[in-house]
């Protein structure tokens, strides 16, 4: 995504385009990994020092409410952070932590008695499991509860 249209981006959702705010964005867009908000300081404030941790997070946070970006929850870890334009899931690694995208797929929406007087936006789901890179440690040791669904 090129200056305009991130710019366009910030501006289309309510968000004045600040230096700072414009930094956090394009980092985002550019990454093929979930950056935590710590990673995303530290890279954006390589590029500009003036920009704080707390300014930084600021707006992190406003980008997220704008829905610019996705928080990705890690049980017992940092959050990530994901600005991919395009809508996915996500398979998390119980143990190195690494978020990877997996192509988009419509999930069925629960039953309406299931949901009750919510209201329900969309529906994503989280993959939960071993990453190409730890599965072969596991596939190692003895059997467990990690099923491999390769056919």
């Amino acid at each position: 995504m090129d200056a305009d249209a991130i710019k366009r981006s910030l501006e289309d959702s309510g968000l004045r385009c600040t230096p700072q705010r414009y930094a956090v964005l394009a980092f985002l867009m550019e990454q093929n990994r979930h950056p935590t908000a710590a990673e995303l300081f530290e890279a954006v404030n390589r590029v500009d020092p003036r920009c704080s941790r707390a300014t930084t997070y600021n707006n992190l946070r406003s980008l997220v409410e704008a829905g610019l970006v996705r928080e990705v929850a890690v049980e017992g870890r940092a959050a990530r952070f994901d600005a991919k334009g395009t809508r996915h899931h996500h398979f998390i690694c119980d143990r190195c932590g690494t978020v990877e995208d997996i192509e988009w797929y419509e999930v069925p929406k629960p039953a309406a008695v299931s949901v009750g007087k919510r209201i329900l936006r969309e529906c994503e789901l989280i993959f939960r499991g071993l990453c190409a890179k730890c599965a072969p440690r596991q596939a190692s040791r003895k059997p467990s509860k990690w099923v491999n669904t390769a056919g």
